[in-house]
């Protein structure tokens, strides 16, 4: 598990790679990761937009960005967090992402940026 905190907001993030989803004959390996968005802070935050930067180990690069997180701008209460699961398909086995969440304290709509720690996604077998 990889954590950063930004502007008192916390991220960790756990990764797994899937390999019922997965298809190595055709370069396609499917991998999970959970993140908690914690907020330490003393006001409520909304997440409102994502920003990915993906990276596989051929040297290859995307970014994914859009609103929200699997289709919510959740609400996290101060104290409170908010948990997700999502997936990253890569062509190689070994690979990483990181990136950044948009935030709006809705005290008095301050808009900021909370970094996403980058994590790396490693098929089981590549350990060894």
């Amino acid at each position: 598990m990889v954590t950063q905190i930004t502007e008192g907001v916390k991220i960790s993030v756990e990764t797994v790679y899937q390999p019922e989803y997965s298809n190595p004959l055709h370069d396609h390996y499917m991998f999970a990761y959970k993140i908690n968005i914690e907020n330490l802070t003393e006001y409520s935050v909304q997440l409102m937009r994502r920003h990915w930067h993906i990276f596989d180990s051929n040297g290859s690069h995307r970014e994914v960005e859009g609103e929200g997180v699997v289709g919510l701008q959740p609400v996290i209460e101060p104290g409170s967090s908010h948990e997700y699961v999502s997936g990253c398909n890569l062509k190689t086995d070994i690979g990483s992402m990181k990136g950044s969440y948009e935030m709006r304290r809705l005290v008095d709509s301050e808009e900021f940026e909370v970094r996403i720690p980058e994590f790396l996604m490693i098929a089981p077998y590549k350990m060894n």
